[in-house]
């Protein structure tokens, strides 16, 4: 039995509470819970090992990824928790401030309140948070109401999980690393608020599972195809060198493994293409599906406010036989 056997175990249970609006069903990004007929609270958790060495840099990016979930789900976070695995021999306490203040940083421009946290020793150094948000009940945006017609926008380049393994094996330089890291560490908070100006339909942000992955949670949770035009995809072009020079994360054939019974590249792909769509992100971008006609309005009142990479990237369509997702060239 696997772990995901095991969670659905508990899935049904948690069902019988007519509150729980988001569970366990289609591997959203956080949970959502009624409160009134137009307060709920979103819930969420995440916390991660280090993608730089800088402590305060590090605490930003697990901070932005963590608080990214209720971005996602077109909540406002509200409170945060920290949660913080140090090994006590090999961490001194200026590192360990500075990886708080960092995360600090990222709650205040987030506009939430630090309400408290917990610290375990562990092996490895991980730190992350515990968010609450709010979100009316009547506008929820989950990764299964994609509808076939929709177009596709995605708010931050891919790559980043290339090019910190990259800069690990002397193959990336400082430069590169920081233009990724600078995408890590910015919230998702600009996205949130502009796409909820317009008719989006279903919201997911591109993580570990890298953007096949999450593409295709959301195809399989709203019962489509997903579409992508992958030289519309913003991305890191280094990051297709570093894939040509070997350069692979721990998880990437993992994630291909997951995605590869309903994945399809129609055209011509390099290896390095194939790579990238499974390489996983920390504290990606939002992927947003709404109707066609907003879709450019959404890229333009974006650029407008600053992020000068967000793109349509595809379409949604029916699904045919089985949801899946297709590549195009």
């Amino acid at each position: 039995m696997d772990l995901s056997e095991i969670i659905k175990e508990f899935a049904g249970a948690a069902k019988t509470d007519p509150n729980l609006l988001v569970g366990f069903e289609t591997g959203d990004d956080a949970g959502v819970y009624r409160l009134t007929d137009d307060l709920a609270l979103v819930q969420t958790v995440d916390y991660i090992t280090p993608v730089v060495d800088d402590p305060y840099l590090f605490g930003q990016v697990a901070a932005a990824n963590s608080i990214s979930d209720v971005y996602a789900m077109g909540g406002r976070p509200l409170t945060a928790m920290n949660l913080c695995n140090f090994p006590a021999k090999n961490i001194d306490r200026i590192s360990l401030r500075r990886i708080l203040e960092g995360g600090f940083s990222k709650i205040k421009e987030a506009g939430a309140t630090l309400v408290g946290g917990h610290t375990v020793r562990d092996d490895e150094l991980k730190y992350g948070l515990s968010v609450t948000g709010l979100i009316n009940p009547k506008r929820i945006l989950t990764n299964a109401a994609a509808r076939a017609g929709d177009h596709l926008v995605l708010t931050k380049p891919v790559g980043t999980g290339v090019i910190i393994t990259g800069y690990r094996r002397g193959l990336a330089d400082e430069d590169l690393l920081m233009r990724a890291v600078n995408w890590m560490a910015a919230l998702n908070r600009t996205a949130c608020e502009t796409m909820l100006e317009f008719d989006s339909h279903a919201c997911t942000d591109i993580t570990g599972f890298g953007l096949s992955g999450h593409a295709l949670g959301m195809a399989r949770g709203s019962n489509v195809r997903m579409r992508i035009r992958f030289n519309d995809v913003p991305r890191y072009d280094e990051s297709l060198d570093l894939i040509g020079q070997g350069v692979a994360t721990s998880v990437t054939g993992s994630n291909l493994e997951v995605v590869q019974d309903y994945l399809t590249f129609s055209g011509s792909f390099t290896d390095e293409e194939k790579g990238l769509v499974v390489d996983p992100q920390t504290s990606g971008g939002l992927l947003i599906s709404l109707p066609a006609d907003q879709a450019p309005k959404l890229v333009s009142r974006l650029r407008e406010r600053g992020n000068q990479v967000a793109a349509v990237i595809g379409e949604v369509v029916p699904a045919d036989r089985k949801p899946g997702l297709e590549y195009l060239k």
